[in-house]
């Protein structure tokens, strides 16, 4: 059995609207890469080789200022023949 992962492009980024967000830096404590700091009062993507796009700070903005342009699907298993 072999997972088949599909290639993603190092320019996929989260997006965030400055807007919108409240400068709560949750985003910042939540991101396991430390992609993510804040500069002047609002999250900048500072490591954009270290996003895992994992989600976890769309996922724990709470007025959902920052959005991911693809969504996440798991792996698919496929036969090694």
């Amino acid at each position: 059995m072999v997972l088949q992962y599909a290639p993603m492009s190092e320019w996929i980024l989260p997006t965030i609207n400055r807007q919108r967000c409240t400068g709560c830096g949750l985003c910042v404590q939540r991101c396991p890469t430390h992609a993510v700091e804040m500069r002047h009062g609002a999250p900048v993507i500072v490591r954009p080789a270290a996003c895992s796009y994992c989600g976890l700070c769309e996922e724990y903005c709470p007025v959902g200022a920052i959005s991911l342009a693809y969504e996440i699907v798991p792996a698919k298993e496929v036969d090694d023949d």
